[in-house]
């Protein structure tokens, strides 16, 4: 058997102001020299201009990284047709990844018909697209809409065997939750990658949205930091990324199979953590 290097990627959003952009431009260039197996970029959903935003942000990412690029493509608020044609634009661009999701239900928008789970855009991408690559989320704590842990890995089996190529974790901060997800998807014969979503915490108001808005459990650890550098930002983000420098130790260490960035949109935070662990993932340090 031959032993494969575990990948490392990383996200970004596309910016809602023309200060967000240039701040976005300046991080992408940043992140030239640290060779990620693929950047992905986020969508709200698909009425929010989805073409303008996140299309047109990977094409810069594909254009003036020259790395592979994903797109996050949610299905509540796509057609057949909308989906044919943003395909198409894709593989003009020589993008072919793509992650499908179902997306956020947002009030004041009425959902399309077409695609109720993300299963269903994941057959259909590849009913139309057989050579793309899709990608779909998962929950190491189960996700917010499951009755239960049995139900969420349910759904998510059905949704590998829709097509799926590999799955992307949300955000976790403690190891232990995700290993026993990986045993339980195991057990369920979901044989494909899972990329585990690591997102560094750098700052009290990421850190307070987190513990609000994301399932995930805070280890005690955790906790630890957020409550003895809450008035101290400076050591708030540096123990905040050596938090997530161990996280991603641990995991290579556990032979995971690739380790996905949520930068946040701060090339700082991904260079620094991508100089402590580059070396795990056999990635030639090219940054200074």
């Amino acid at each position: 058997m031959t032993e494969t290097n575990p990948t490392l990627s990383f996200e970004v959003f596309p910016p809602n102001s023309q200060v967000g952009v240039d701040n976005l431009t300046d991080t992408l260039d940043q992140l030239k020299g640290l060779n990620p197996s693929f950047i992905s970029v986020t969508a709200s959903n698909h009425k929010l201009n989805y073409e303008e935003t996140t299309i047109d942000l990977a094409k810069y990412v594909k254009d003036n990284l020259h790395c592979h690029t994903m797109v996050h493509m949610p299905a509540a608020y796509v057609t057949k047709a909308e989906v044919s044609s943003i395909l198409n634009r894709l593989e003009k661009m020589n993008i072919h990844q793509v992650l499908a999701l179902r997306g956020d239900i947002v009030d004041g928008y009425v959902p399309e018909k077409d695609f109720k789970y993300a299963s269903d855009l994941t057959q259909f991408i590849k009913a139309e697209k057989p050579n793309f690559t899709v990608s779909g989320a998962c929950y190491p704590e189960v996700h917010p809409d499951s009755k239960n842990r049995i139900d969420d890995i349910r759904h998510l089996k059905d949704k590998v065997d829709s097509g799926c190529d590999q799955l992307i974790t949300q955000l976790f901060y403690d190891n232990e939750q995700f290993y026993r997800f990986q045993e339980e998807c195991a057990i369920a014969d979901i044989n494909v990658p899972i990329l585990a979503g690591i997102m560094p915490i750098v700052n009290r108001k990421q850190a307070l949205h987190v513990i609000e808005n994301c399932a995930a459990r805070l280890p005690k650890k955790f906790i630890n930091i957020l409550d003895k550098y809450k008035d101290n930002p400076v050591s708030l983000k540096e123990a905040g990324i050596a938090y997530a420098v161990d996280q991603i130790v641990d995991l290579v260490t556990n032979d995971v199979s690739g380790v996905h960035l949520y930068t946040m949109n701060k090339a700082d935070t991904a260079k620094h953590i991508f100089k402590n662990t580059a070396s795990l993932f056999n990635i030639e340090s090219v940054i200074e």
